[in-house]
Order: structure tokens, then C-alpha cells, then sequence
């Protein structure tokens, strides 16, 4: 077997098949160390020597069906030099038929690489294959994704997957997105000991597929939990699925419609700092929160009020949603960022905008500023500390009065004596009556 077949097998996976306007071949961009191959053939594969150099190799389009009696069998010590010698990290697998029973002959021989990312793009994944020669396997793969797959389902295969159990408890990353995913069997999770961030996004996930997903013993490790544009919809349901991630710290719930129920009494993990809920279609805070965060997310909501008291937090967005105040923040002694964009808030007093100059970065552009001198002088002030960001002065219009509707909030006039003369004519009245009275 040629070299360059062999790197056929094992980095594209026997590419083949042209597409209508794609060269059968690899281009190499030596300044990112970046290569991409496509349509790749047995016949051409004379190119891929380019990608020699490259860091990052993606294949593209094909068909493996044929490879699928292709011997395969022990390398030898010439070829096992040649993969060691490959500075590859990164291998995409895009648009792609693939047999499962090839991909089971061939990811073994991923131990003689440097490839630590392996990622596989709308690829369709045939049959069933025999995991057995991966048992007790090492690979360098840290980091697995998949995007837009189709494939058997995992549910009574987890004797199968055991097989590569030692490689996959050490994967760190996992990705399985937009491939219509309803459910993980608990025994996956067990195997992935090491698995410190999993990302599920845009799929078909509902409330009762996490607790067995998230069972008892899964995915020990686990500290970043993406669930965006899913099927959930009950907060107290999210809550009792993850409650047995013991190192949670970021969940990521948003773009799915959330119901919060009232009488609920879940406990999240403890452990948990950094929580999104931004998108779900909230009209209230649920509670309980997280005891510990640090960052909340709640933007792009319907919330009228948010009245919580959480003594760790340090960033609030509450953009994009229906308050007519500032909350108060001195229910957050920690907080430094506070987002406000586009609600409905149309004053902000000089003693809270003094409060809010104590943080780090506040927004509030895109509401409608009723611009009386309290309420363009508290924006100013706060603007004055210089944590109010790009958006100043050009988002912060007055909504009103009349004669400065349209304006924006930096060029009203807040004067003493244009704002309050009577505060300027009354010390001036007493100091003209002491010189009349001194004078008589």
C-alpha cells in the first residue's frame, strides 16, 4: 500500500467521486498552514503530499462505499515514521457517505498521528462497524465533533462503544450539533470520564431526555453544557436533568421556550457559575437561580421587573426586554457589568447613575430617555466615568420632552440655571438682602 493511499484512508478516508466544478485535487495556503482537499481519488492523491506541512487538513466530498472490502492490515514501521512525522492536528470530514465498519478498520491507526481535533461535517454515517480491535486503544484525539450527521441511532450500541472506552475517557470536547439528536444513553456518558465541554445545540433534545443523558456516574468531569435551540421547555425539568453534574460551571439554555414553575425547589449544582438564559421567553426570573453565579444572561426576554438578590454576581444582561427601571444593584455588591439595551427605562437619576459609575461597564442605550434635567443629567454623569462604551452619545436619544425629542442625551443642557433657577435666585435674593440691610 502507497504512502499516499494509506493518507488517503486514514486523514480522508478515501475520498472519491467528482463533483460538478470541483478540481480533484488539495490546495495548500502555507502562511495559516491551512489545507483543503477535494474530491480526492486514488488516481490524484499524488496532491495531498502539499498537505504534508499543513497544521489543518479538511476533505471534502465523496464516496467510501467502495473502500469498504479494501484490505487493511498492520502497518509497517516505514509508514508508522511517516504519520509520526506529520505536524496534523486538525482533520475536517466534510460532505461525506461513510461507512461505519470502514471508520472502525481505520481509527486506530490515528495512535501513530499528532491529531488532537477530528471533526465531521453533514456526513452521513453508514451500517454498523466492529469496534473491537479499539479495545484498550490510545488515541491523541482530545476533541470530536459532529455537525449535521445522520446515523444509527446510539440507544443498544453502548456494548459496541465500550469497546472504545479507553480512548474516550480521555476526550475532552465533544460536539454532536444540528443532527437531530432526541437523546444520549446513560452508559455514553459514563465512558466519558474526561469530557470537560459538551456541546448538543440544535437538536431535538425535550425535558425528559436529560436525566437519562445526565445519569447517575455520566460525564464526572463535565463543566460546559451547551443545550441552545432544543425542545426544552420546563426550567424545574432542566434542573432536575443536570443536577447530577457535580463540576458544572457554564449552561447555555437559550433559544428554547422556557416555562418557570412557580413551586419549584430544584437545587442546580452548586457549582454552577455561568448560566444563559437569554431567548427562552421568559416574562419573570425563575427561581431558584443557580446560588453561586457569577454571570447571568436573561436578555431578549419579556421581563417587566427583576427583583433577585444574588451576592456573587458580577455580570447581568438584561437587554432586550420590558423594564421600565434600573434594578437596584445593590443586591449585587460584585457586580462590574450591567447591560440594559433597548427597554423601556425612561429615567435614570443622578443617585443611581452615581451607583452605576462605581461598575466597569454599563449599557443603556436604545431606551426612550425622558431628557428632564434630572434624568439627562444623571446619563451624562454616568457618561462622565467613562464606562458607558462605544454606544454613547449616539444611541442615547431623548424620547422627550417635546422641544428635545430626537436629540441626543449628551447635547441637552443640564445647567444649574438652566435647570433649576430657583436654586441659583434664592442664595442671590439673601446675599442682595444683607447688602441692603448692611447699607442701611
Amino acid at each position: 500500500m502507497s504512502v499516499a493511499v494509506l493518507l488517503l484512508l486514514l486523514l480522508g478516508l478515501g475520498v472519491q467521486v467528482a463533483a460538478q466544478g470541483r478540481r480533484n485535487r488539495c490546495f495548500f495556503n502555507r502562511t495559516q498552514e491551512f489545507c483543503v482537499c477535494y474530491n480526492l481519488s486514488e488516481e490524484t492523491a499524488g496532491s495531498i503530499i502539499q498537505c504534508l506541512p499543513a497544521t489543518v487538513v479538511e476533505f471534502w466530498g465523496g464516496d467510501l462505499e467502495k473502500y469498504t472490502a479494501f484490505p487493511i492490515g498492520d502497518l509497517e514501521d516505514s509508514i508508522i515514521d511517516t504519520l509520526g512525522s506529520l505536524i496534523i492536528q486538525k482533520i475536517i470530514i466534510g460532505n461525506v457517505l461513510v461507512p461505519e465498519v470502514l471508520l472502525a478498520r481505520v481509527l486506530r491507526f490515528f495512535s501513530y498521528t499528532h491529531v488532537q481535533e477530528l471533526a465531521f461535517d453533514s456526513c452521513i454515517f453508514q451500517g454498523t462497524g466492529d469496534w473491537s480491535d479499539m479495545d484498550g486503544q490510545d488515541l491523541p484525539i482530545l476533541s470530536l465533533s459532529f455537525h449535521n450527521v445522520t446515523s444509527a441511532p446510539l440507544t443498544g450500541r453502548e456494548p459496541a462503544f465500550s469497546s472504545l472506552g479507553r480512548w474516550l475517557g480521555t476526550l475532552q470536547e465533544l460536539a454532536v450539533t444540528g443532527s437531530r439528536v432526541t437523546g444520549l444513553p446513560c452508559a455514553i456518558g459514563r465512558l466519558l470520564r474526561a469530557l470537560r465541554s459538551l456541546d448538543l445545540a440544535h437538536n431535538s433534545l425535550g425535558d425528559g431526555s436529560l436525566a437519562p443523558a445526565f445519569c447517575q456516574g455520566a460525564f464526572p468531569q463535565l463543566q460546559q453544557l451547551s443545550l441552545h435551540h432544543n425542545n426544552l421547555s420546563s426550567y424545574h425539568g432542566v434542573c432536575e436533568g443536570v443536577g447530577l453534574l457535580p463540576q458544572l460551571q457554564h449552561l447555555d439554555l437559550s433559544h428554547n421556550e422556557l416555562r418557570a414553575d412557580p413551586s419549584s425547589s430544584c437545587q442546580w449544582p452548586p457549582s454552577l457559575q455561568h448560566f444563559n438564559l437569554s431567548n427562552t421567553g421568559l416574562d419573570e426570573v425563575p427561581a431558584p437561580l443557580p446560588p453561586h453565579l457569577q454571570v447571568l444572561d436573561m436578555s431578549h426576554n419579556h421581563l417587566h421587573a427583576v427583583d433577585i438578590s444574588l451576592s456573587s454576581l458580577r455580570k447581568l444582561f438584561l437587554n432586550q426586554n420590558l423594564l421600565q427601571a434600573v434594578p437596584s444593584i445593590r443586591n449585587y455588591p460584585m457586580l462590574d457589568t450591567l447591560h440594559l439595551d433597548n427597554n423601556s427605562i425612561s429615567e435614570l437619576p443622578r443617585a443611581e447613575a452615581k451607583l452605576l459609575g462605581r461598575l466597569q461597564d454599563v449599557a443603556v442605550a436604545g431606551n426612550p430617555f425622558s431628557c428632564s434635567c434630572s434624568g439627562a443629567g444623571g446619563l451624562q454623569a454616568l457618561a462622565a466615568t467613562g464606562h458607558l462604551g462605544q454606544a454613547w452619545p449616539g444611541d442615547y436619544r431623548c424620547h422627550s420632552p417635546e422641544q428635545y425629542q430626537g436629540w441626543q442625551v449628551a447635547q441637552v443642557p443640564v445647567s444649574v440655571l438652566h435647570c433649576d433657577p430657583a436654586a441659583v435666585a434664592a442664595p442671590l435674593c439673601v446675599a442682595l438682602a444683607l447688602l441692603a440691610g448692611a447699607g442701611a
